[in-house]
């Protein structure tokens, strides 16, 4: 079976999807990936293949229109630009596409700039597979105190919305693949079509969505590849010569000011008696002074770290709440943008842990939240929910099962083509 994966976004997006890759060259598959510029290197020391897929993710990260989504004063204003920025790249990204999936079994994509491996898709009559991080498709179960319909009317406006500002490249793709345009969204055309569209993340984050979807949208956990790092060992040996430490982390979310966060992270462990590990990831501490009761490193393992922490403070990620909720570890959600807050309201629901704008954080709350996700009633909640969690080597594995399980229902009824067997 030949597997191209398609996938756009920070690494916390194409992990996942490198994840399933890694596991279906494992089985002996041919796989192929596309990822953003920055990211290609990143999927190559995972022993894929990948070529660059659209603009530099990161350097989106750092537009004030990702920045500042969740401050929006007047939606309309902000359509244009939106639509700029949601489709930059599309028709790049589509010749990419068609050039790598020809003779391709199946197109597995990420979740963001779907359109563009549904139109492929669709264009070489194959099958798709979506990989959803969060539930993107209309449900009644996003917000806690919201009523269930009010929240599917919701989604359905907002996806309205989205399908305006993406339809333009949509149907410019399709017309430069000789396709008839369409008034349906890709969102509806991936549905109608019988795509497989996994869910990474598991299903007790969001109770009862399971059974609203009954079985269309299967559930696999979250999926990671748990690659080992550099300063594994360094970190470990940091941790066991003392207290246990407070994980602060932010992903691929820039911290714009290095020196004033680890001074307050510094201060309020102090006042708990503890110590902090501060992961960079995208920010740079390399000019920061660093007090003794603060470790920083450029990142970490999760799987590793997390069980030898206290409590883990992140932006609201799937994967590193994942990570957290696995080990057990309460959590502080600190929220920066996209779907971060939406997580942040899921961790409050299930009282795993406490949440707040990052904007908004000072001394005095971050101690407030720390003190609190500490007390014992939290840890044995997360402990309970670790419990209700997939470990993420089955998590992989079911995932390319049902792939494989796709391609092989195709396979049955449709006559092979050259590489169109499955092995």
């Amino acid at each position: 079976m030949k597997a191209v994966l398609a996938v756009h976004g920070t690494r916390g997006d194409v992990e996942p999807c490198a994840a399933v890759g890694a596991e279906l060259q494992r089985r002996g598959h041919e796989v192929q990936m596309a990822v953003p510029p920055n990211l290609v290197s990143f999927v190559e020391s995972a022993g894929l293949k990948a070529v660059a897929y659209g603009p530099d993710s990161h350097a989106q990260l750092e537009e004030e229109i990702f920045r500042s989504f969740w401050r929006v004063r007047n939606p309309l204003g902000v359509l244009r630009p939106g639509a700029e920025y949601l489709t930059r790249g599309w028709a790049e990204m589509g010749t990419t596409l068609v050039s790598l999936a020809e003779g391709a079994d199946i197109i597995v994509s990420g979740q963001t700039y779907q359109g563009v491996p549904a139109n492929v898709a669709e264009y070489l009559d194959i099958p798709l597979a979506a990989l959803h991080y969060f539930p993107q498709r209309v449900h009644g179960h996003l917000f806690p105190l919201v009523p269930p319909p009010l929240t599917r009317t919701g989604m359905r406006a907002i996806y309205g919305v989205y399908w305006l500002m993406t339809k333009g490249p949509e149907n410019a793709q399709r017309r430069a693949l000789g396709m008839p345009t369409t008034n349906v969204s890709s969102a509806k055309r991936i549905v109608q079509r019988g795509s497989l569209e996994i869910q990474g993340y598991d299903d007790v984050f969001f109770p009862g969505l399971k059974e609203e979807w009954a079985g269309q949208r299967p559930f696999v956990g979250a999926l990671t590849l748990e690659l080992p790092t550099s300063t594994d060992d360094e970190v470990a040996s940091w941790i066991a010569a003392g207290p246990a430490p407070i994980y602060f982390g932010f992903g691929s979310m820039r911290v714009e000011s290095p020196a004033a966060t680890v001074a307050m992270i510094s201060e309020v462990c102090a006042e708990l008696g503890t110590r902090a590990l501060i992961c960079g990831g995208v920010t740079d501490y390399g000019d920061v002074r660093v007090p003794d009761n603060v470790k920083v490193v450029p990142e970490v393992n999760h799987a590793a770290v997390f069980p030898s922490c206290r409590a883990v403070v992140h932006h609201g990620g799937p994967g590193t709440l994942a990570a957290g909720m696995k080990a057990g570890v309460p959590t502080l959600v600190l929220w920066i943008s996209a779907e971060q807050p939406l997580w942040a309201f899921q961790v409050m629901k299930l009282k795993v842990g406490k949440s707040r704008r990052f904007a908004g954080v000072t001394k005095k709350s971050l101690l407030k939240d720390l003190r609190a996700i500490l007390e014992p009633k939290y840890l044995e909640r997360t402990r309970e929910i670790a419990s209700r969690m997939t470990p993420s080597a089955v998590s992989v594995q079911k995932a390319v099962d049902l792939i494989e399980k796709k391609v092989g229902q195709r396979s049955a009824t449709i006559p092979a083509r050259g590489s169109g067997q499955l092995q």
